[in-house]
């Protein structure tokens, strides 16, 4: 079969790239497409430095830094791809990716990190956080954003197979779109991401490690720690908010900026535990700590209550606010008895292997329906 494999933009690797490192792997003969593509020569080995096609956003002015803001052009530029000499089309979206256009003799897999968050449930945080509460600015982007839903409710009928990341996903899906998605796991590398190959004793300090955006909830875990200054926070980390985490740290908190992956490893090895605050997804992560056999301090919601289990895992809180994070790690040190081979086994049902074996699959199983149909109308 001929695969075309679409993504929103291709500018970072992060959890989504990570994810169509492992379709390209399955696929390696597959074409690849995204609305931009600003890969750094020095990261293009994740995709096996495929060429790929890009929508006219590419060359428009100030593209390579401000893509987002072309949002609502995107709609527009994802359904001019000419997608039909492929027999399979895998869309890999959290915006705009599953929108390509497809014909009736062609099979459309969406593997859907999410729903587009900042036009859907999340919107009034979204406009909150951007300081687009009133005004004129804010009712222009508000209907803009009207407009986008309006289009990704309408291409979810072009979709024959949604997957998701995770059931707390599959749940916004079925809430959007009104339909149901089978549900694979993202991949995490549990080969990478390995205990230190010496016990760790005594460890005194616990870790985050997160791009610093508003929605990651970074400044409410350093709110915490600067109410614990007898326990020590190490943040890893690289964002728009990085001058007010600064800011807002006391002398307990160590903001280390961006670090190469073999540092965070040695710093997520010797963690006390790792503490997360935000509502994702998934969140790899989360897991990626616990494949190293230390213990996660999460909030209780999201893609956390699939991926942490409380209590022998990790700790789980209920309430988003830095009282919610001391009471957490107050009950976590005198509660808390971790395995770290225990929390290793858990995390190895994410493993790279298993995705990599249920997505090809699935894809095969529902490719052989498609396909046995198709002769059967002939027929």
């Amino acid at each position: 079969m001929k695969v075309a494999i679409v993504h929103d933009w291709l500018v970072t690797y992060a959890g989504a790239e990570r994810v169509l490192e492992q379709m390209v792997h399955i696929w390696p003969q597959a074409d690849l497409f995204a609305t931009v593509d600003f890969l750094p020569v020095a990261q293009r080995g994740f995709i096996q430095n495929k060429p790929v096609g890009t929508s006219f956003i590419q060359r428009l002015p100030k593209a390579k830094t401000h893509y987002r803001q072309y949002l609502p052009l995107m709609p527009v530029a994802i359904e001019q791809f000419d997608l039909s000499a492929y027999d399979v089309v895998i869309s890999s979206s959290h915006a705009v990716a599953k929108g390509v256009l497809t014909g009736p003799d062609q099979l459309h897999i969406c593997y859907c990190h999410t729903p587009i968050r900042y036009a859907w449930d999340l919107q009034h945080q979204y406009l909150a956080q951007s300081g687009l509460n009133r005004g004129f600015k804010s009712a222009l982007v508000r209907y803009l954003l009207h407009r986008i839903r309006l289009w990704d409710a309408r291409t979810a009928n072009g979709v024959d197979v949604f997957v998701a990341n995770s059931q707390y996903i599959a749940r916004r899906i079925s809430k959007v779109y009104r339909r149901q998605a089978e549900v694979i796991y993202p991949n995490v590398n549990t080969d990478y991401f390995v205990p230190a190959a010496a016990p760790v004793v005594n460890s005194d300090y616990y870790l985050t490690a997160s791009r610093l955006v508003p929605y990651k909830k970074i400044d409410l875990l350093v709110q915490a720690f600067n109410a614990m200054p007898d326990k020590k926070l190490v943040v890893i980390g690289d964002g728009p908010d990085m001058a007010k985490i600064q800011a807002l740290a006391a002398p307990n908190i160590q903001i280390l900026g961006y670090q190469p992956q073999e540092v965070l490893l040695d710093y997520m090895q010797r963690a006390k535990a790792f503490v997360f605050a935000a509502e994702e997804d998934f969140g790899i992560v989360v897991v990626e700590a616990q494949a190293c056999g230390v213990p996660v301090i999460a909030f209780g919601k999201g893609g956390a209550t699939e991926t942490v289990r409380h209590g022998q895992t990790g700790w789980l809180y209920q309430e988003q606010s830095s009282a919610a994070v001391q009471t957490a790690v107050q009950q976590f040190e005198s509660q808390f008895v971790g395995d770290p081979q225990r929390i290793r086994d858990h995390a190895l049902r994410f493993s790279t292997e298993r995705f990599k074996r249920q997505f090809n699959d699935l894809v095969q199983t529902h490719y052989s329906h498609f396909k046995q149909v198709d002769h059967e109308i002939i027929d």
